[in-house]
């Protein structure tokens, strides 16, 4: 059989974490990227590090039979589409090349051991890249022996440091002895608000507008308030309230918080410790969870034509042109539903602040599902934007696509968006704009529509067009009256003229 041949437009990221070692493999494709392989290992380096930060033999080895694993599918990838990169237990350990030139060996590549400085930047990157975030960011990610805080703006980071300080190295200083108690949880706060109060002043008067979190902590507690029905912002309150429930199970061994997943449970009290540590200090008010962390930024440095892109412009490109959208279409219902929208912001206000671009994309990706059937395409389309990554779109701001993009056609239902919490009255100001204008570009040409008006009175919307323009057309006129009872179904009124 003769060598198969590397695949040109494939690329391999390693992160050799204290915690866990990754790997991402993703294709490049349709002006945007495609995750098509991701493999996770627990290796727990950290916690083979001493007092004198001598790097056991026992960790070293659960480190090479990982990368054994990694180096078989790295073999398909074109060598200079492969990096690893290496963080703070390596950074750290006095006998450090002992590990790293074995793994270069089994691995045929060259690691890179990366500095703090340069690791925070790095995940700075990946979180923007992933996020849309237009002013300031803060973003924390909490590593196995290090924790990065940056404040950014766009793709350029302006403050960063790690500090050292980790979810396995605290575990293995102040749980050693497994107890979930006040007293462990306190000694392990207060360690790292010592750490954390050096920076905490340049970061304060610096300030930002949102807050990011890019680790597995804000991840797994994000799980857990879901699972309590509670929104995905973490507040102070809340991780006080998790600490709290945590203690009352007395030991790690025991610790089943709903939500919690088996993977993260040994780590999580420490992780939460510092996270709390960082909302004290830092005087944090909420955080969402950051798309992107460090395997996303290298990746996205690797790949010259994603440098300083608009990232929703480059998911929703990227999406019309994996499912053949009708872009003249698209860009039709996103017009007409911008201009309706801007009819009745003074009364919807809700849309002014976050509404508008997401009212756009949700145009522009309404008609992915045709690509299977026209019957339920709102469904289709529902589907595959709910198991599809949207860099550039918030978690929440994820689910309101979806549950427009499902609701955008055929059949309300009363009370449909109450699971949304929060983002529930934004949802169907969106959707009943959405579904206007799909009825409205029916005809899928421009210039058919004549001047019409869009009045909001509270949650009451009146459509009037000039010249009793509806009276010439009766298809249009009988769409937009089984629409108007659609919506007084929902307990909405919408007024055809």
């Amino acid at each position: 059989m003769g060598q198969l041949k590397p695949q040109k437009n494939v690329y391999a990221v390693i992160d050799l974490g204290s915690n866990s070692f990754h790997m991402l493999i993703a294709k490049s494709i349709a002006g945007g990227l495609q995750t098509i392989g991701r493999v996770k290992r627990k290796v727990r380096l950290a916690a083979g590090l001493n007092d004198d930060n001598l790097l056991s033999t026992q960790a070293m080895q659960r480190g090479w039979e990982c990368l054994a694993l990694f180096a078989e599918r790295l073999q398909d990838i074109p060598k200079k589409n492969i990096t690893i990169v290496a963080t703070a237990t390596l950074r750290l350990a006095t006998n450090a090349d002992v590990f790293r030139i074995k793994a270069e060996q089994i691995l045929g590549h060259k690691i890179n051991v990366i500095s703090g400085e340069l690791e925070a930047r790095t995940i700075y990157k990946g979180v923007a890249h992933t996020s849309s975030c237009s002013g300031r960011q803060l973003v924390i990610d909490i590593g196995g022996a290090s924790t990065e805080v940056v404040i950014g703006k766009g793709f350029d980071a302006l403050h960063y440091k790690s500090l050292n300080m980790g979810c396995v190295t605290y575990l293995e200083r102040y749980f050693k002895d497994c107890q979930l108690n006040e007293i462990n949880f306190n000694a392990a706060i207060k360690a790292a608000r010592l750490v954390i109060d050096e920076i905490a002043s340049d970061y304060k008067s610096a300030g930002w507008e949102i807050a990011s979190g890019a680790s597995g902590t804000v991840q797994a507690i994000q799980e857990i308030m879901v699972a309590q029905s509670l929104d995905e912002l973490l507040s102070l309150d809340k991780l006080n309230a998790i600490k709290e429930q945590s203690i009352t199970y007395k030991t790690i061994a025991a610790l089943d918080l709903p939500g919690l997943s088996e993977e993260r449970r040994l780590v999580f009290v420490s992780g939460l410790a510092i996270l709390i540590a960082l909302f004290e200090s830092l005087e944090i008010d909420k955080m969402g969870l950051a798309g992107g962390a460090l395997r996303e930024g290298v990746l996205y440095s690797m790949i010259p034509e994603f440098h300083n892109h608009n990232i929703r412009k480059r998911t929703i490109d990227g999406l019309m042109a994996r499912y053949h959208v009708d872009q003249k279409q698209a860009n039709r219902v996103a017009d007409l539903s911008s201009q309706l929208a801007l009819q009745v912001s003074e009364q919807w206000t809700l849309l002014d602040t976050s509404g508008l671009p997401l009212l756009k994309a949700i145009a522009q990706l309404h008609e992915i599902g045709l690509l299977i059937e026209y019957k339920q395409y709102q469904q289709h389309t529902a589907y595959i934007l709910e198991n599809t990554e949207m860099p550039g779109f918030s978690q929440s701001e994820h689910k309101i696509i979806v549950a427009t993009a499902n609701a955008h056609r055929s059949d309300l239902q009363k009370n449909g968006f109450d699971y949304l919490g929060c983002h529930a009255q934004l949802t169907q100001y969106v959707t009943r704009l959405i579904r206007i204008a799909v009825i409205l570009s029916m005809r899928r040409q421009d210039d058919v529509l004549p001047k019409l008006t869009l009045i909001a009175n509270n949650e009451a919307l009146t459509l009037s067009f000039e010249n009793d323009w509806l009276k010439a057309h009766p298809l249009m006129a009988s769409e937009l009256q089984q629409e108007s009872k659609q919506q007084e179904k929902a307990g909405w009124k919408f007024i055809v003229k």
